[in-house]
């Protein structure tokens, strides 16, 4: 029997490693579009998402069969609960790069924007998202505690990158003024996404100790 619930822990770690690998790729693919201001590219992005959301819904189903089918010990029920907390996070994940590709295609974007310290802040967000996840199948600590750590780095490139934002509207004296704004909003969905991979590293640590930082002790 307990060799079965293990398949099914490991089927589990790798329904998880394709869903952050999907969140990996729409932050790149979202990116991208904003970079070459192609609208093909962000209706992709937002097809993409309908897979995230896709996959959420089978993870849950999984993590439930587990809870109701199995007498998982304390470990693994803390192993299960953090797995259904993290693909909350990963949707959404999801759901904000659809946001930008929405940015892209409203603002009729066609033409490539320069985005060098945004491209930055997308690289340094997947790196959270693609590391939260493997804290978690690889059961690595000190690694989840490293992505909450990287997260005041992304908050530092958002807050230089909308103050640079801000400035540039000043001087050029209202021209590029929408385009603008709509890059400050792609920075903000890329803060918060850093914010979810916070979350994920969080429920991690959960995991693996029992005590999350929001105060739940199990």
């Amino acid at each position: 029997m307990r060799n079965k619930f293990d398949e099914q822990l490991q089927r589990l770690d790798e329904y998880l490693i394709r869903m952050g690998e999907l969140c990996e790729s729409a932050i790149t693919n979202a990116t991208k579009a904003l970079k070459e201001g192609s609208i093909e590219q962000a209706k992709a992005v937002i097809e993409d998402d309908s897979e995230i959301d896709e996959m959420e819904k089978d993870v849950e189903k999984m993590c439930l069969k587990l809870l109701l089918q199995q007498q998982p010990v304390a470990k693994d029920l803390r192993r299960i609960s953090a797995a259904l907390k993290m693909i909350t996070d990963m949707e959404r994940i999801g759901d904000q790069t659809a946001d930008i590709a929405e940015i892209v295609i409203s603002s009729k974007m066609t033409e490539s924007v320069d985005i060098k310290d945004i491209g930055k802040m997308a690289s340094a967000v997947s790196k959270m998202v693609r590391d939260s996840v493997a804290s978690y199948v690889d059961k690595d600590l000190e690694l989840a505690k490293k992505v909450m750590l990287e997260d005041d780095a992304v908050d530092e490139l958002f807050f230089k990158i909308q103050g640079e934002l801000i400035q540039f509207i000043a001087e050029q004296k209202g021209q590029h003024g929408r385009k603008i704004v709509d890059l400050i909003m792609v920075t903000k969905y890329l803060e918060r996404i850093g914010d979810h991979a916070t979350n994920i590293a969080e429920w991690v640590e959960f995991s693996m100790t029992g005590v999350h930082r929001n105060g739940v002790q199990v």
